[in-house]
């Protein structure tokens, strides 16, 4: 299958700086996004360790294996790249970032996923989050207590319960399943998915003849219309048969 794809980040309308981080491997057919946390300085850092710390695994161990293979070894080693930086650096005390990736092999789409930065699939004009939220909130949603519409207006949505390089392990959730042609996938930080809901998100990506970078443009606008109140940032993935 053949892939496009358009990664874009942007500050936001609130925000002096941008947390966020993103990365794309054409050749192993990888993307991700992160999102750092605590403070200004040290959430950018968090998320710039954990996208970069990917890259060298990808150009150090040139995985030829199944992602389901190299990618909680990848994951792991983030999270331990994380740690160290805060637990050496006493400024750093309490970084940490989400992280969720995507790859492509052999056929079959992978996900790993930390934090609340999440992973939609639109298959056949239908969006379906393909990621849970580590979150306080989440299972008030999964509970049936709270919309996601209820989620992001909550005061604690963005008190996340997992996240890479707080503590010296981490447990990530991974999973896999067919790739088809005509997929269109969704990386994204909360700064877009705190303000637009699961129809804007799927009225977008259904948006007839735009590709990845049209679509991901579209997106980051929507999302700073409401007033870009975060850092807002997003990879877009186009299979084609």
């Amino acid at each position: 299958m053949r892939i496009e794809f358009a990664s874009r980040s942007d500050r936001g309308k609130v925000r002096d700086s941008n947390e966020d981080t993103c990365f794309t491997d054409t050749h192993h057919k990888t993307f991700l996004v992160a999102d750092g946390m605590g403070g200004h300085v040290a959430g950018e850092i968090a998320s710039q360790i954990a996208a970069s710390t990917l890259e060298e695994f990808l150009a150090e161990e040139k995985p030829d294996s199944s992602p389901d293979t190299w990618l909680p070894r990848a994951v792991e080693r983030a999270n331990t790249r994380v740690y160290e930086t805060q637990m050496r650096k006493p400024e750093f005390r309490g970084m940490g970032s989400t992280l969720t990736v995507l790859s492509f092999s052999d056929g079959r789409f992978y996900v790993a996923q930390v934090g609340d930065s999440r992973a939609y699939l639109l298959r056949r004009n239908i969006l379906k989050q393909l990621t849970r939220d580590h979150s306080v909130v989440w299972p008030l949603y999964e509970n049936g207590i709270l919309t996601k519409e209820d989620i992001s207006r909550h005061p604690q949505k963005n008190l996340i319960t997992r996240s890479i390089g707080t503590y010296p392990n981490v447990e990530a959730d991974f999973l896999s399943d067919s790739a088809c042609g005509e997929d269109i996938y969704l990386l994204c930080s909360d700064g877009l998915t705190d303000v637009l809901t699961d129809a804007d998100i799927s009225r977008i990506l259904r948006s007839p003849d735009k590709n990845p970078q049209e679509l991901a443009e579209m997106l980051i606008d929507a999302a700073n219309e409401t007033g870009g109140p975060d850092n807002i940032t997003v990879v877009v993935v186009r299979l084609f048969p």
